[in-house]
């Protein structure tokens, strides 16, 4: 696998994906919301990093740990930055890169990431800061199961069928965590590029930040 850029028509429920769009039109590829009007563009903004894992004293978070926007705000403001309007939010929990450092069958016994849980407030609160882009070094962006409701990924259709969030997954950022540790600054130009896919629900993508 590689990092990974969901389009906003990558998940849908109600047969309805992102924008009102009919589920049926994903059928053979992606007639609306694909990937490529956002390839074609690429995305320029302004990121903040929120390393999760550092505010928690881990390396990595636990399998199943979660953290809700309030813990997001409170990690930031520890590092001495504010999550502004617009922000792409990127989020370090340490996960992929202790992919690295485990045995691969270990990595994936009972497999169930950290990350992100679902509340209203949570999906409000992205609403009311207009987040574009949310960035993990998770295979999901969020917690596998909610702990509360036991569904799976309800954060995709809250944040990217509902408010035109779009994911950004498996990213390594654990580089980008010890150099923002090591000279203080945790915000920053970041830009992406995905695939050109036609019709495609997401695309490989190698974003860059620029200090």
């Amino acid at each position: 696998g590689s990092t990974q850029y969901d389009a906003l028509g990558h998940v849908w429920y109600g047969d309805q994906l992102w924008n009102g769009y009919d589920a049926k039109s994903t059928i053979g590829g992606m007639e609306k919301a694909s990937v490529l009007p956002i390839a074609e563009r690429g995305i320029v903004g302004r990121g903040v990093l929120i390393d999760m894992a550092r505010h928690r004293g881990k390396a990595v978070l636990d399998p199943g740990e979660t953290f809700t926007h309030l813990d997001l705000l409170a990690a930031a403001e520890m590092q001495g930055v504010r999550i502004e309007k617009h922000d792409i939010v990127i989020i370090r929990t340490g996960w992929i890169g202790s992919f690295y450092e485990r045995d691969q069958a270990e990595f994936y016994k009972n497999f169930i990431e950290p990350g992100l849980t679902y509340s209203p407030e949570l999906v409000e609160w992205f609403h009311k800061m207009e987040i574009p882009n949310l960035v993990t070094d998770t295979i999901a962006n969020e917690v596998t199961v909610d702990p509360v409701s036991g569904v799976a990924l309800p954060l995709h259709n809250a944040l990217m069928r509902n408010l035109g969030v779009t994911l950004t997954e498996i990213a390594q950022l654990d580089p980008l965590a010890t150099d923002c540790a090591d000279d203080g600054q945790w915000s920053f130009l970041y830009t992406a590029a995905p695939l050109k896919v036609v019709n495609g629900s997401g695309a490989p993508v190698n974003p860059v930040v620029i200090k």
